[in-house]
């Protein structure tokens, strides 16, 4: 059994990424489960955060601590995927990642302010995830761990051969049904899925990459904060399958 944790920030297509694990027949999704504890701690002001706040345990140390008991209990669940964002883990007991596989799925800002923005429009730093993915990355390296790096864009561009590496990184088989799913919502939605996942529900895939042709002028100094965060990241980030034997 492997538990696999992605660490994302907003607008990442991370819950593509979950509806593509969503697909296998060995895995279980878990969409953000530490949101209501961010909420909670940080006092952000998000889309929904009272309807959230209500509708999961805002205590994230035990929410992690149940989510790895109930797959250790579980001999029917061969993979468990959370999706996370990555700046949730604020006053966090971190010491659970030692059981589980961290991947760190980033998003050049140029292409994810202007979209984060619309829902968020007086975004920070701190709401972007970068930071947090930076700092994350580092202390996993320090941990013993390697964690992989998934650029965005990368897995736009070729789909099925980033999900192919990115499953052989991990240790499983990566399997065709991943790369599309049926249009509309699944049950492991989280109850903000109706202020966030507009696109991935009319999708029935990944979408094509779509380069921006301009960039709103009032968000160049938070680009210019967030870009050596993820220049720094990408450095990291894994690019083709690792072998020429993969079937897509």
């Amino acid at each position: 059994m492997q538990i696999v944790c992605l660490w994302s920030g907003p607008r990442n297509v991370s819950t593509a990424l979950m509806y593509s694990f969503a697909q296998r027949a060995d895995t279980r999704v878990v969409d953000e489960p530490l949101y209501g504890h961010y909420l909670r701690v940080s006092g952000a002001d998000h889309p929904g955060k009272e309807d959230v706040m209500r509708a999961m345990d805002c205590d994230g140390n035990a929410v992690m601590r149940r989510l790895l008991q109930q797959h250790e209990q579980n001999p029917h669940s061969e993979l468990l995927f959370i999706k996370h964002m990555a700046h949730h883990l604020s006053e966090i007991d971190l010491t659970f990642m030692g059981k589980t596989r961290n991947v760190l799925l980033i998003r050049n800002p140029h292409d994810m302010l202007p979209s984060l923005t619309v829902q968020i429009p007086d975004a920070a730093l701190v709401d972007t995830g970068l930071a947090a993915q930076w700092w994350l990355f580092q202390d996993l390296k320090c941990r013993g761990q390697s964690p992989i790096v998934v650029d965005s864009r990368d897995l736009l561009l070729n789909p099925a051969g980033l999900i192919a590496s990115l499953c052989q990184h991990i240790g499983i088989d990566f399997v065709p049904c991943m790369l599309s799913w049926p249009a509309g919502p699944i049950p492991e939605d989280g109850v903000w899925a109706r202020h966030w996942y507009d696109a991935v529900h009319r999708s029935t895939g990944f979408l094509p990459y779509r380069a921006r042709s301009d960039f709103p002028s009032r968000l160049r100094p938070l680009l210019d904060e967030c870009q050596p965060f993820y220049d720094k990241l990408y450095a990291a980030a894994i690019h083709c399958p690792l072998s020429q034997d993969l079937q897509t």
